[in-house]
């Protein structure tokens, strides 16, 4: 039986989405300009996570009363 390899992050996923989203913007500096958008529009999707990610796991969201 195969094991799953398992280790423990050392950031959140908030930090290391938003180090890759510069990352990538960093990529885009030096890229063509087909290719910067495609990069930019990927860094944007990774800025847009890792707020969701924020919004999702803050104390003042509630669960829907029932």
């Amino acid at each position: 039986m195969l094991r799953r390899r398992r280790f423990k992050q050392t950031s959140t996923l908030e930090e290391r989405l938003a180090a890759e989203a510069k990352r990538i913007r960093e990529l885009a500096d030096h890229a063509t300009p087909s290719e910067r958008e495609r990069l930019i529009s990927k860094a944007r999707q990774a800025e847009t996570t890792a707020h969701l990610t924020e919004w999702i796991n803050s104390p003042g969201l509630q669960p829907p009363k029932g």
